[in-house]
Protein backbone atom coordinates (compact mmCIF):
# COMPACT_ATOMS: atom_id res chain seq x y z
CA UNK A 1 0.00 0.00 0.00
CA UNK A 2 2.67 2.71 0.79
CA UNK A 3 4.79 1.43 -2.60
CA UNK A 4 1.97 2.03 -4.36
CA UNK A 5 0.63 5.44 -2.23
CA UNK A 6 4.28 6.65 -3.35
CA UNK A 7 4.38 5.25 -6.98
CA UNK A 8 1.28 7.40 -7.09
CA UNK A 9 2.29 10.47 -6.22
CA UNK A 10 5.69 10.60 -8.50
CA UNK A 11 4.38 9.12 -11.36
CA UNK A 12 0.33 10.24 -11.51
CA UNK A 13 -0.02 12.80 -9.50
CA UNK A 14 3.79 14.57 -9.86
CA UNK A 15 3.94 13.37 -13.64
CA UNK A 16 7.54 12.02 -13.41
CA UNK A 17 8.82 9.96 -16.13
CA UNK A 18 9.29 6.40 -14.97
CA UNK A 19 12.80 4.69 -14.67
CA UNK A 20 14.79 8.34 -14.55
CA UNK A 21 16.87 8.82 -11.81
CA UNK A 22 15.49 11.36 -10.16
CA UNK A 23 12.38 9.76 -10.30
CA UNK A 24 13.64 6.71 -8.51
CA UNK A 25 15.11 8.75 -5.93
CA UNK A 26 12.03 10.54 -5.13
CA UNK A 27 9.94 7.47 -4.82
CA UNK A 28 12.75 5.52 -2.45
CA UNK A 29 12.43 8.79 -0.67
CA UNK A 30 8.72 9.32 0.27
CA UNK A 31 8.35 5.59 0.32
CA UNK A 32 10.77 5.25 3.28
CA UNK A 33 10.12 8.56 4.69
CA UNK A 34 6.28 7.06 5.66
CA UNK A 35 7.38 3.52 6.21
CA UNK A 36 10.26 4.43 8.76
CA UNK A 37 8.61 7.15 10.72
CA UNK A 38 5.64 4.51 11.53
CA UNK A 39 8.10 1.84 12.49
CA UNK A 40 9.76 4.61 14.61
CA UNK A 41 6.37 5.74 15.96
CA UNK A 42 4.58 2.05 16.59
CA UNK A 43 7.84 0.55 17.69
CA UNK A 44 8.38 3.84 20.01
CA UNK A 45 5.31 3.63 21.62
CA UNK A 46 5.35 -0.44 22.11
CA UNK A 47 8.73 -0.41 23.45
CA UNK A 48 7.39 2.66 25.97
CA UNK A 49 4.64 0.39 27.50
CA UNK A 50 7.26 -2.47 27.72
CA UNK A 51 9.04 -0.49 29.53
CA UNK A 52 6.35 0.92 31.77
CA UNK A 53 6.15 -2.99 33.20
CA UNK A 54 10.07 -2.85 33.50
CA UNK A 55 11.33 0.18 35.91
CA UNK A 56 15.07 1.03 35.54
CA UNK A 57 16.08 -1.00 38.41
CA UNK A 58 14.83 -4.25 36.79
CA UNK A 59 16.07 -4.13 33.79
CA UNK A 60 19.47 -2.68 35.03
CA UNK A 61 19.47 -6.28 37.01
CA UNK A 62 18.84 -8.22 33.72
CA UNK A 63 21.33 -7.11 32.25
CA UNK A 64 23.90 -5.57 34.56
CA UNK A 65 25.71 -8.88 35.19
CA UNK A 66 28.48 -8.78 37.62
CA UNK A 67 30.41 -10.38 35.46
CA UNK A 68 29.85 -7.20 32.46
CA UNK A 69 31.05 -9.81 29.52
CA UNK A 70 27.87 -12.14 30.54
CA UNK A 71 26.01 -8.70 30.46
CA UNK A 72 27.29 -8.64 26.30
CA UNK A 73 26.04 -11.48 25.63
CA UNK A 74 22.48 -11.57 27.02
CA UNK A 75 22.18 -8.16 25.06
CA UNK A 76 23.70 -9.49 21.76
CA UNK A 77 21.12 -12.54 21.94
CA UNK A 78 18.45 -10.11 23.41
CA UNK A 79 19.39 -8.42 19.76
CA UNK A 80 18.34 -11.79 17.61
CA UNK A 81 14.74 -11.81 18.79
CA UNK A 82 13.75 -7.75 18.25
CA UNK A 83 13.91 -7.32 14.54
CA UNK A 84 14.56 -3.81 14.55
CA UNK A 85 16.64 -1.83 11.59
CA UNK A 86 19.40 0.16 13.22
CA UNK A 87 17.07 3.66 13.36
CA UNK A 88 14.46 1.93 14.80
CA UNK A 89 16.66 0.31 17.65
CA UNK A 90 17.78 3.64 18.98
CA UNK A 91 14.55 4.16 21.34
CA UNK A 92 15.89 1.10 22.84
CA UNK A 93 18.58 2.61 22.89
CA UNK A 94 17.79 5.15 25.17
CA UNK A 95 16.21 3.27 27.51
CA UNK A 96 19.01 0.64 28.59
CA UNK A 97 21.02 3.89 29.06
CA UNK A 98 18.39 5.40 31.25
CA UNK A 99 18.06 2.16 33.47
CA UNK A 100 21.38 2.18 34.10
CA UNK A 101 22.34 -0.44 31.51
CA UNK A 102 26.65 -0.35 31.06
CA UNK A 103 27.09 1.43 27.72
CA UNK A 104 29.36 -1.43 26.62
CA UNK A 105 26.48 -4.05 26.83
CA UNK A 106 23.92 -1.76 25.69
CA UNK A 107 26.01 -1.41 22.78
CA UNK A 108 26.15 -4.91 21.59
CA UNK A 109 21.95 -4.67 21.55
CA UNK A 110 22.67 -1.66 19.59
CA UNK A 111 24.76 -3.65 17.00
CA UNK A 112 23.20 -7.09 17.11
CA UNK A 113 19.47 -5.67 16.70
CA UNK A 114 19.79 -4.58 12.71
CA UNK A 115 22.77 -6.76 12.23
CA UNK A 116 21.33 -10.53 13.19
CA UNK A 117 17.76 -11.01 13.86
CA UNK A 118 15.34 -14.17 12.80
CA UNK A 119 13.95 -12.92 9.94
CA UNK A 120 17.61 -13.06 8.49
CA UNK A 121 18.87 -16.08 8.86
CA UNK A 122 15.88 -17.68 7.66
CA UNK A 123 16.41 -15.50 4.22
CA UNK A 124 20.18 -16.82 4.53
CA UNK A 125 19.24 -20.04 4.95
CA UNK A 126 17.08 -20.61 2.12
CA UNK A 127 19.29 -18.87 -0.34
CA UNK A 128 22.72 -20.26 1.08
CA UNK A 129 22.37 -23.53 3.30
CA UNK A 130 21.97 -23.54 7.05
CA UNK A 131 26.39 -23.32 7.23
CA UNK A 132 26.06 -19.29 5.55
CA UNK A 133 23.01 -18.85 7.96
CA UNK A 134 25.01 -20.06 10.94
CA UNK A 135 28.40 -18.49 10.06
CA UNK A 136 26.69 -15.21 9.49
CA UNK A 137 24.78 -15.42 12.81
CA UNK A 138 27.75 -16.71 14.88
CA UNK A 139 29.73 -13.83 13.41
CA UNK A 140 27.64 -11.17 14.01
CA UNK A 141 26.76 -11.76 17.39
CA UNK A 142 30.78 -12.07 17.99
CA UNK A 143 30.95 -8.43 16.49
CA UNK A 144 28.58 -7.36 18.89
CA UNK A 145 29.55 -8.84 21.94
CA UNK A 146 33.26 -7.86 21.14
CA UNK A 147 32.50 -4.26 20.28
CA UNK A 148 30.03 -3.94 23.23
CA UNK A 149 33.16 -5.52 25.67
CA UNK A 150 35.61 -2.83 24.02
CA UNK A 151 33.47 -0.34 24.61
CA UNK A 152 32.59 -1.30 28.29
CA UNK A 153 36.63 -1.47 29.08
CA UNK A 154 37.31 2.22 27.96
CA UNK A 155 34.66 3.65 30.17
CA UNK A 156 32.96 6.38 27.71
CA UNK A 157 29.70 7.31 29.61
CA UNK A 158 30.72 10.71 29.31
CA UNK A 159 30.22 11.04 25.51
CA UNK A 160 26.84 10.30 25.52
CA UNK A 161 24.43 13.20 25.34
CA UNK A 162 23.44 14.69 28.67
CA UNK A 163 19.77 14.82 27.45
CA UNK A 164 19.27 10.96 27.10
CA UNK A 165 20.52 10.62 30.59
CA UNK A 166 17.40 13.30 31.72
CA UNK A 167 14.47 11.82 29.91
CA UNK A 168 13.52 9.70 32.90
CA UNK A 169 12.75 13.52 34.59
CA UNK A 170 10.53 14.75 31.76
CA UNK A 171 7.93 12.07 32.15
CA UNK A 172 5.84 9.79 34.87
CA UNK A 173 8.40 7.11 34.23
CA UNK A 174 9.06 6.45 38.24
CA UNK A 175 5.54 5.33 39.16
CA UNK A 176 4.80 3.47 36.46
CA UNK A 177 4.94 -0.02 38.01
CA UNK A 178 1.91 0.39 39.52
CA UNK A 179 -0.08 2.51 37.58
CA UNK A 180 -3.36 1.07 35.45
CA UNK A 181 -2.68 0.23 31.81
CA UNK A 182 -4.22 4.06 30.69
CA UNK A 183 -1.50 5.61 32.28
CA UNK A 184 0.82 3.30 30.83
CA UNK A 185 -0.24 4.59 27.71
CA UNK A 186 -0.38 8.34 28.18
CA UNK A 187 3.43 7.78 28.86
CA UNK A 188 3.70 5.70 26.10
CA UNK A 189 2.39 8.41 23.76
CA UNK A 190 4.29 11.40 25.75
CA UNK A 191 7.66 9.59 24.76
CA UNK A 192 6.76 8.64 21.36
CA UNK A 193 6.34 12.55 20.70
CA UNK A 194 9.41 13.20 22.72
CA UNK A 195 11.83 11.45 21.01
CA UNK A 196 10.71 12.08 17.43
CA UNK A 197 10.58 15.57 18.35
CA UNK A 198 14.88 14.77 18.97
CA UNK A 199 15.22 12.93 16.14
CA UNK A 200 13.04 13.24 13.08
CA UNK A 201 15.45 16.05 11.44
CA UNK A 202 17.95 12.98 11.62
CA UNK A 203 15.83 10.73 9.79
CA UNK A 204 14.69 13.05 7.05
CA UNK A 205 18.70 13.41 6.14
CA UNK A 206 19.25 9.71 6.59
CA UNK A 207 16.61 8.81 4.46
CA UNK A 208 17.49 11.53 1.66
CA UNK A 209 21.42 9.86 1.70
CA UNK A 210 19.26 6.52 0.66
CA UNK A 211 17.68 7.81 -1.85
CA UNK A 212 20.23 9.23 -3.99
CA UNK A 213 22.26 6.30 -3.53
CA UNK A 214 19.78 4.32 -4.32
CA UNK A 215 18.95 6.19 -7.20
CA UNK A 216 22.04 7.08 -8.72
CA UNK A 217 24.81 4.83 -7.62
CA UNK A 218 24.64 2.13 -10.76
CA UNK A 219 23.70 -1.61 -9.87
CA UNK A 220 27.16 -2.83 -10.71
CA UNK A 221 29.17 -0.13 -9.09
CA UNK A 222 30.12 -2.52 -6.01
CA UNK A 223 31.30 -5.13 -7.65
CA UNK A 224 33.36 -3.41 -10.31
CA UNK A 225 35.02 -1.53 -7.25
CA UNK A 226 35.11 -4.88 -4.99
CA UNK A 227 35.17 -7.87 -6.80
CA UNK A 228 37.43 -10.87 -6.05
CA UNK A 229 40.47 -9.16 -8.20
CA UNK A 230 40.95 -6.68 -5.61
CA UNK A 231 43.05 -7.44 -2.68
CA UNK A 232 41.71 -4.08 -1.28
CA UNK A 233 38.10 -5.56 -1.73
CA UNK A 234 37.14 -5.92 1.85
CA UNK A 235 37.30 -2.32 2.63
CA UNK A 236 36.09 -1.03 -0.48
CA UNK A 237 32.83 -2.92 0.26
CA UNK A 238 32.81 -1.75 3.70
CA UNK A 239 33.11 1.73 2.66
CA UNK A 240 30.45 1.59 0.34
CA UNK A 241 28.03 0.16 2.37
CA UNK A 242 28.40 2.83 4.83
CA UNK A 243 25.96 5.45 2.45
CA UNK A 244 23.04 2.56 2.21
CA UNK A 245 20.56 2.05 4.45
CA UNK A 246 18.29 -1.19 5.26
CA UNK A 247 17.97 -3.87 7.79
CA UNK A 248 19.33 -7.36 6.90
CA UNK A 249 16.56 -9.12 6.01
CA UNK A 250 16.55 -5.92 3.03
CA UNK A 251 20.27 -6.25 2.09
CA UNK A 252 19.76 -9.81 1.56
CA UNK A 253 18.50 -9.77 -2.31
CA UNK A 254 21.56 -7.45 -3.09
CA UNK A 255 23.89 -9.84 -1.37
CA UNK A 256 22.56 -12.87 -3.92
CA UNK A 257 23.00 -10.67 -6.37
CA UNK A 258 26.63 -9.87 -5.42
CA UNK A 259 27.36 -13.65 -5.26
CA UNK A 260 25.93 -14.54 -8.78
CA UNK A 261 27.98 -12.01 -10.07
CA UNK A 262 31.18 -13.66 -8.42
CA UNK A 263 31.81 -11.89 -5.41
CA UNK A 264 33.63 -13.15 -2.55
CA UNK A 265 31.82 -14.76 0.67
CA UNK A 266 33.42 -12.73 2.97
CA UNK A 267 33.45 -9.46 0.91
CA UNK A 268 29.81 -9.94 1.14
CA UNK A 269 29.10 -10.65 4.45
CA UNK A 270 31.43 -7.55 5.44
CA UNK A 271 29.37 -5.47 3.01
CA UNK A 272 25.89 -6.60 4.63
CA UNK A 273 27.32 -6.17 8.42
CA UNK A 274 28.24 -2.66 6.97
CA UNK A 275 25.02 -1.16 5.90
CA UNK A 276 22.88 -3.23 8.43
CA UNK A 277 25.28 -2.09 11.60
CA UNK A 278 27.77 0.71 10.39
CA UNK A 279 25.45 2.51 7.84
CA UNK A 280 25.75 6.50 7.37
CA UNK A 281 22.19 7.30 8.21
CA UNK A 282 22.78 5.42 11.18
CA UNK A 283 25.50 7.21 12.02
CA UNK A 284 23.25 10.55 11.67
CA UNK A 285 20.45 9.65 13.83
CA UNK A 286 23.17 8.03 16.56
CA UNK A 287 24.94 11.49 16.36
CA UNK A 288 21.67 12.73 18.32
CA UNK A 289 22.21 10.16 21.30
CA UNK A 290 26.18 10.06 21.16
CA UNK A 291 28.79 12.90 21.52
CA UNK A 292 30.99 12.53 17.97
CA UNK A 293 34.58 11.25 20.16
CA UNK A 294 31.90 8.20 21.14
CA UNK A 295 30.77 7.97 17.62
CA UNK A 296 34.01 7.97 16.23
CA UNK A 297 35.29 5.00 18.36
CA UNK A 298 32.19 3.16 17.90
CA UNK A 299 32.61 3.45 13.87
CA UNK A 300 36.45 2.55 14.64
CA UNK A 301 35.89 -0.36 15.98
CA UNK A 302 33.12 -1.36 14.20
CA UNK A 303 34.93 -0.52 10.81
CA UNK A 304 38.33 -2.77 12.14
CA UNK A 305 36.31 -5.87 13.47
CA UNK A 306 33.79 -5.87 10.29
CA UNK A 307 36.99 -5.93 7.50
CA UNK A 308 38.89 -8.28 9.73
CA UNK A 309 35.73 -11.12 9.65
CA UNK A 310 35.41 -10.00 6.05
CA UNK A 311 39.40 -11.19 5.53
CA UNK A 312 38.86 -13.97 7.55
CA UNK A 313 35.76 -16.05 5.66
CA UNK A 314 37.54 -15.18 2.36
CA UNK A 315 40.42 -17.24 3.72
CA UNK A 316 38.79 -20.00 4.85
CA UNK A 317 35.93 -19.65 2.60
Amino acid sequence: MLKAFAHYLVYDLFGMAQGSRLSGALEFFIYDTIKIFLLLSVIIFVVSIIRSYFPPERTKRILSHKREFIGNILAALLGIVTPFCSCSAVPLFIGFVEAGVPLGVTFSFLISSPMVNEVAVVLLWGLFGWKIALIYMGTGLLVAIIAGMIIGKLKLEKWVEEYVYTIKTTGAAADLARQAFKDRMVYARENTIDILKKVWAYVIVAIGIGGFIHGYVPEDFLVLYAGPQNPFGVPVAVALGVPLYSNAAGVIPIVYALMEKGMSMGTVLAFMMAVTALSLPEMIILRKVLKIKLLAVFVGIMTVTIIGVGYLFNAIL
